[in-house]
């Protein structure tokens, strides 16, 4: 089997998607052959991300499918060199699932307590239910402040899980990242 990364979230618009995109993507580039399994059915948004690249000739191709729940993901991890699990908006009852397949669970979080503390508690009933503490871990998004990420990493670190480096700081968006053809989206298709 090969190997599996998860990335899960507790809530929607954290990042998710867009890490597991980015991670198929150079994993792709590296030379391994990829699956990225898109769980998020309801939006579908590395299919989305997938058929962009395709019509636009993007290189390098990166597999992307749909899958209505884990077991059938975890399925064609055999396949592959890496699977990567784009899980539901939610958590669920699949997220252990996901979670005992997996040799990494990446959980994005933004760096207020609202957004920390339900990712936390998520991460606790994970390790409850007997997955280790060390497969887990956080990337931190949408940061706008070096004090505000400290601060972030802080808590985290004593609920007792490692953090990654910070993804992504925050940027204003202006009126023209809201339209359909702007170099953030095009930028956005390549990873």
């Amino acid at each position: 089997m090969g190997t599996v990364v998860a990335f899960v979230s507790q809530k929607g618009g954290v990042g998710k998607s867009t890490l597991a995109r980015a991670m198929a993507r150079e994993a792709a580039a590296g030379g391994l052959s990829v699956k990225l399994a898109d769980l998020d059915t309801q939006q579908g948004t590395s299919l989305d991300w997938q058929r962009a690249r395709l019509s636009a000739g993007i290189e390098p191709m990166v597999s992307v499918e749909p899958f209505g729940n884990a077991a059938q993901a975890i399925k064609a991890a055999a396949a592959y060199d890496l699977l990567i699990i784009d899980g539901p908006a939610r958590t669920s009852a699949g997220t252990l699932e996901i979670a005992k397949a997996a040799g990494l669970v990446v959980q994005p979080s933004g760096p207020s307590l609202d957004d920390l503390r339900p990712a936390v508690r998520e991460f606790h009933a994970l390790v409850k239910a007997g997955i280790p503490g060390d497969r887990l871990t956080f990337a931190l998004n949408h940061i706008g402040t070096d004090a505000e990420e400290a601060d972030a990493r802080a808590f985290l670190e004593e609920a007792g899980y490692l953090c990654c480096p910070a993804i992504c700081r925050s940027v204003p968006l202006t009126d023209g990242h809201k339209t359909a053809d702007t170099p953030l989206q095009r930028q956005n298709l390549q990873v």
